[in-house]
């Protein structure tokens, strides 16, 4: 494992301009197959809390947990060792009863099977901690805008969802159950419904962007260039969904590769990894002329100015590329904050009292780079990461 450490005194500079996935509750959703890893709010558009590490607890005890609480939870656990079986009736009794949503599916479906589950699964995790399940369900009904998602979709979802439910989960199903998750659902549903409607008055829900330059760095990575066809606000430090030609509906995410530029382009580092349609269309297929969708920004692994805290970055392979963009724009602002940079490394210096920490990279990488952090006393307030799902469901 190669290890480099680099300290700076971050100098003014003139600022220039990876790969990224999460989970959801109306699929096609967030996220990327197995073995192609995943990656706040862009300015002047809006500001959403950092994806800072979730508080380190399981369920509640039950004597804490609400009544519904207590039933969405029997319900998943019931259904886990068959969420197979469950995804697939969803998906029949979607398609079957409404074939005019089908057109918003990808072609296969094989990739998206265990996006609902895990929605799912995050919903009976923190159903009785709002402030951590609504930051999640208002990123996805912001994103679900760039699927042609419109509100009266929901109630459609909700009621295959509770169907399916009811079939595989006959032992702890009854009256009080379906109406615990009817009311999960209405509430879960109004609050993407919200967050969707709110941020059409803002952004619009794609942007299409060409190709100007792609550079094959090695034989599975690529540094792309893309103008937007409009001015495309964000952060450093945050990603975007990005949709090729070859593969429609198909959208994956990479964190931007640099700050923002004066002239306006976009930079990403790809990895193509087996099995990964979009990453090996972009790394192999992509020439420039070629036309990309690009969805609205997010993640909130973002620089606060306001503070003049240290930075600690840790990246792992094309996760390195976020960090890129946040010491560009520390840089770009003209402080002289201190910044740390380990790239692929297994050992921690110290201490890092009062500096904030971001973590970028696969999402194994993310644990462990994680708990690192923690051991080496670190708060978890001050973790900042780019893999909401995977810490957000599976911590």
């Amino acid at each position: 494992m190669f290890e480099a450490r680099h300290t700076m005194d971050a100098p003014a500079t003139t600022p220039t301009g990876d790969d990224g996935a999460g989970g959801g509750w109306f699929t096609p959703l967030y996220g990327s197959p197995p073995g192609e890893p995943s990656a706040g709010s862009p300015a002047g558009v809006r500001e959403t809390p950092g994806h800072r590490v979730p508080p380190q607890r399981g369920t509640p005890p039950p004597q804490d947990a609400s009544p519904d609480a207590l039933r969405v939870r029997a319900t998943m656990a019931e259904i886990r060792p068959i969420a197979d079986k469950v995804t697939s009736y969803f998906y029949a009794l979607l398609f079957v009863r409404h074939p005019e949503l089908r057109a918003l599916f990808p072609a296969a479906m094989d990739t998206q099977r265990d996006r609902l589950l895990k929605a799912l699964l995050t919903a009976a995790e923190h159903i009785d901690d709002p402030p951590v399940l609504v930051e999640y369900l208002r990123h996805l009904g912001r994103g679900h805008r760039k699927y042609g998602t419109r509100a009266e979709h929901y109630p459609v979802v909700g009621e295959c969802l509770i169907g399916a439910l009811s079939r595989y989960a006959s032992g702890s199903w009854d009256c009080g159950t379906e109406a615990a998750w009817v009311r999960t659902c209405t509430t879960m549903s109004q609050v993407m419904i919200d967050a969707a409607a709110t941020d059409e008055l803002r952004a619009p829900p794609w942007w299409h962007a060409q190709v100007v330059t792609h550079e094959l760095r090695t034989a599975d990575v690529a540094v792309l260039t893309v103008r937007p066809d409009q001015p495309y606000p964000f952060l450093a430090g945050q990603y975007a969904g990005m949709e090729t030609p070859w593969w429609p509906r198909v959208w994956r995410h990479y964190s931007f590769a640099s700050a923002r530029r004066p002239d306006g382009l976009l930079m990403f580092h790809v990895k193509a990894v087996p099995a990964g349609w979009v990453s090996n269309a972009l790394v192999h297929r992509a020439r420039p002329g070629d036309v990309l969708r690009l969805g609205p920004p997010g993640g909130s692994m973002t620089v606060d100015h306001a503070k003049d805290d240290g930075l600690l970055c840790l990246g792992g392979g094309t996760g390195i590329a976020p960090i890129r963009a946040l010491v560009e724009d520390v840089a770009a602002h003209g402080s002289h904050r201190p910044v740390e940079v380990f790239y692929g490394a297994r050992t921690e210096y110290g201490p890092w009292n009062g500096y904030d920490a971001y973590v970028s990279g696969p999402p194994g990488m993310i644990r462990n780079g994680v708990h690192a952090l923690r051991e080496a006393g670190v708060p978890a307030h001050r973790i900042r990461h780019d893999s909401v799902e995977e810490l957000l469901v599976g911590h």
